[in-house]
């Protein structure tokens, strides 16, 4: 049988992880809210940047970011 590299063997095919892959899109997807942040009015870009900084966390410490928000 002949490896194509289709699937990461012993071809010239690249070989990508998946968690890299996911990574890049996680990296792309924080670009574009920033992005998204920026193109709005001055007023509200602090509570913009505020509302991601908390989804951010909440994702980080593995919570919805609700028991943060009801406790503070």
């Amino acid at each position: 049988m002949v490896d194509d590299g289709e699937f990461g063997g012993t071809g010239d095919g690249p070989v990508t992880e998946p968690a890299v892959v996911h990574e890049a899109q996680a990296d792309e997807a924080i670009v574009s809210r920033i992005s998204l942040v920026e193109d709005q009015p001055l007023a509200d870009r602090a509570p913009a940047f505020a509302q991601l900084v908390d989804e951010l966390r909440a994702h980080l410490e593995g919570t919805d970011g609700e028991a943060r928000r009801s406790g503070a």
